[in-house]
């Protein structure tokens, strides 16, 4: 390149400069209070105690397909819970855990998916602790409404619906996540049956606590 060259694009970059330092003197007070009004809707917008079910959905979806990308395996949570009741087995017994015929299969070790557990803990906490909606609740107020305010009733049962979810998981070979979720984006017969079964269910099981039991 010659040096006439090099002095005429010298030439065009100031000017360029110029222009944009003309320009943002003139318009730079709007453009900063627009920047800001988006900023603070954005960060009104993420704090919401609520967000939209699409947005989540979308969300979700992104996060399945990272999945598949990287893993080469469907999301998931409920093989987190039985790695963690082999490691705390494990943690007893020793290697005789590992003999085990399911946790030769399902190894007790904390990988991607315990983490991704984990995650899912921290983010809600983080979530609901920004958004102001964060607070101890040991009775729900439908649960208060129909059975009063005895703690020990409302343990018992939410111990007892979680051993039932966690029988039923490993039964079917999946959960929300597993089936609900990895399955049925996958078109999966037995997923779309699963998550059939899992609305009838629980329409079933609160028809049947708070109209009936109450």
């Amino acid at each position: 390149m010659s040096s006439k060259h090099k002095q005429q694009i010298g030439w065009l970059i100031l000017v360029i400069l110029g222009l944009f330092a003309a320009s943002s003197s003139v318009f730079g007070e709007e453009l900063s209070e627009q920047i800001m009004e988006t900023e603070e809707a954005a960060s009104s917008w993420f704090l919401r105690a609520r967000w939209s079910p699409y947005i989540a959905g979308i969300g979700i979806g992104f996060l399945s397909w990272l999945t598949f990308l990287l893993s080469n395996h469907p999301l998931g949570c409920s093989t987190a819970y039985v790695r963690t009741s082999g490691m705390i087995e494990q943690s007893f017994k020793g290697k005789e855990t590992t003999q085990k015929p399911y946790y030769r299969e399902f190894a007790p070790k904390i990988d991607w998916e315990w983490m991704l557990v984990v995650g899912v803990v921290i983010g809600a906490f983080m979530a609901t602790f920004s958004s102001g909606d964060f607070s101890w609740t040991l009775i729900p107020s439908r649960w208060s409404m129909a059975f009063g305010d005895a703690a020990i009733p409302r343990i018992i049962a939410a111990l007892f619906g979680g051993v039932l979810i966690g029988f039923g998981s490993r039964w079917t070979q999946g959960c929300t996540s597993g089936h609900g979720i990895s399955g049925t984006l996958q078109l999966a017969v037995s997923s779309w049956l699963a998550v059939v079964c899992f609305f009838i269910g629980g329409i079933i099981t609160a028809m049947i606590i708070f109209k009936v039991l109450a």
